[in-house]
């Protein structure tokens, strides 16, 4: 039986209509993994104006459930090739069940592990009364994932596949046409670094914009300033020095 979630719908986007919306993820590899962090961040992410978290895994979702008073777009990465944001329906569940409110996957148009459709994970997030965040390299995907009824649509996933366009910073262009031609409300996200970029990324019309590792992943933040002062420093030697 298919759940009526307009009313969270509607809840989702007032809540977030023109905000922020900060990703507060680390994998294992990475220096600040492990759920009590990951919801220290969403408390220091809340106390600077976020008014929802992108949070991955059953543990992190439930460690900042009960630390922030915000809602929670869950996803649940499973490998690191193909599809492998919220790849399956049990995925999709489980984290629902560790207290998201809106579940974000990979809407590509790439092959799912057990056959399983978008539609099919869209439907299932919908019976247990959650929100579907379709996550798409490309404009086609968008299309394609409005059909199938997700709730919201966010271009994640432009350059990470191998057929959509590869850019250093945001695909504005990608997201511009998104709000233009699609009826489902666009939430901006991917390689959004400067408060400039989140700025112009909402001027495009988008609901929301997501910003995760400008924020929230220091050694990254940290390396880009260790690459420029070489630079700089290379610039200001004399001759003899060089």
């Amino acid at each position: 039986m298919q759940t009526d979630v307009t009313p969270q719908r509607s809840r989702f986007i007032a809540r977030v209509r023109g905000r922020l919306i900060v990703s507060c993820q680390a994998l294992e590899d990475e220096p600040l993994h492990g759920a009590d962090i990951m919801a220290r961040m969403a408390l220091a992410a809340a106390q600077g104006g976020a008014v929802a978290i992108r949070a991955n895994g059953v543990d992190d979702i439930r460690a900042i459930r009960q630390t922030v008073d915000l809602p929670i777009i869950g996803l649940y990465k499973s490998g690191d090739q193909g599809i492998y944001i919220t790849p399956t329906i049990d995925h999709a569940l489980a984290v629902l069940s560790a207290g998201a409110d809106v579940v974000a996957f990979d809407a590509t148009n790439r092959p799912r592990p057990n056959g399983e459709t978008i539609t099919g994970i869209i439907a299932a997030i919908h019976e247990r009364g959650g929100l579907a965040l379709a996550d798409v390299s490309t404009f086609d995907e968008g299309m394609a994932a409005q059909s199938a009824g997700a709730d919201f649509v966010a271009p994640t996933l432009a350059g990470y596949t191998a057929y959509s366009t590869q850019l250093d910073g945001p695909d504005f262009a990608l997201i511009t046409r998104l709000v233009a031609e699609l009826a489902t409300p666009i939430i901006a996200e991917g390689r959004i670094r400067t408060p400039d970029e989140a700025t112009q990324a909402l001027q495009t019309g988008a609901l929301a914009v997501v910003v995760g590792s400008a924020i929230t992943r220091p050694q990254l933040i940290t390396a880009e300033f260790a690459r420029a002062l070489p630079q700089v420093t290379e610039q200001n030697l004399t001759p003899d020095e060089k």
